[in-house]
């Protein structure tokens, strides 16, 4: 597999330089761009694996410039650079076709590791870790057993439902991005009923109150869209 190619949107050329320079020294190959106006022509020519996309853009904004981006390339992964932290700003770049956010001011190697998640979601990353592989998955203070359907903390284990862990397994498995909520309905009741939402609620509630000793940990409802698991 070659270089991984990040085409990067950002009009603020003194960060953009950073920010590039930093990706490069790492081995991404970058094409950076400075105007929305110019974004649809270079998504063509460079022919990106992921997007790094400014919300604020002269000519056209992020949000705007991800639906385009979306009509060329119906899967590529988008994660919006945004000073905005209302869940309106967060909720209208998930509708407009963003995979992940990251707010700014950020550090790279928190940028670097939302790069590589989405890839490997993307399935564009080889030799992707998997959550099965020894059955834990650590979030924040916790570990989750999917085995054995326990989520400990410290010397504390909590036993989980059959439901209860295959939920906590999908958001674990999308940790910091968005899951939509008819996928989650779809994968634990088979249909998207409104009995079975009405169930989902219940059981989203449970699990935000067996995670609550660990304030680094949030299940975002996003409106009419799904869930997002936050593990800070």
């Amino acid at each position: 597999m070659g270089m991984t190619k990040i085409l990067y949107v950002e009009d603020e050329v003194f960060l953009g330089k950073i920010v590039q320079e930093s990706l490069s020294s790492r081995g991404y190959a970058v094409h950076m761009v400075s105007d929305g106006a110019e974004v649809v022509a270079a998504m063509k020519a460079f022919e990106p694996d992921i997007c790094l996309l400014d919300v604020m853009l002269p000519n056209r904004n992020g949000f705007e410039l991800a639906q385009d981006i979306r009509k060329i390339q119906a899967k590529l992964p988008i994660i919006f650079l945004t000073a905005k932290s209302q869940t309106d700003d967060v909720l209208q770049g998930f509708q407009a076709g963003g995979n992940d956010y990251i707010r700014k001011p950020f550090s790279m190697e928190e940028l670097i590791v939302r790069i590589e998640n989405l890839l490997k979601l993307a399935g564009q990353a080889p030799n992707a870790p998997s959550a099965e592989e020894n059955g834990q998955i650590s979030l924040g203070n916790f570990i989750f057993d999917t085995r054995k359907y326990e989520l400990r903390l410290g010397e504390n284990a909590r036993k989980l439902s059959h439901r209860e862990a295959e939920l906590l397994k999908i958001l674990a498995e999308h940790r910091n991005f968005s899951v939509e909520r008819k996928t989650i309905l779809q994968q634990i009741w088979g249909d998207d009923s409104i009995f079975n939402s009405r169930n989902l609620d219940v059981y989203i509630t449970r699990l935000r109150d067996y995670l609550r000793e660990d304030p680094r940990i949030q299940i975002i409802t996003l409106k009419g869209v799904g869930y997002q698991f936050v593990v800070d």
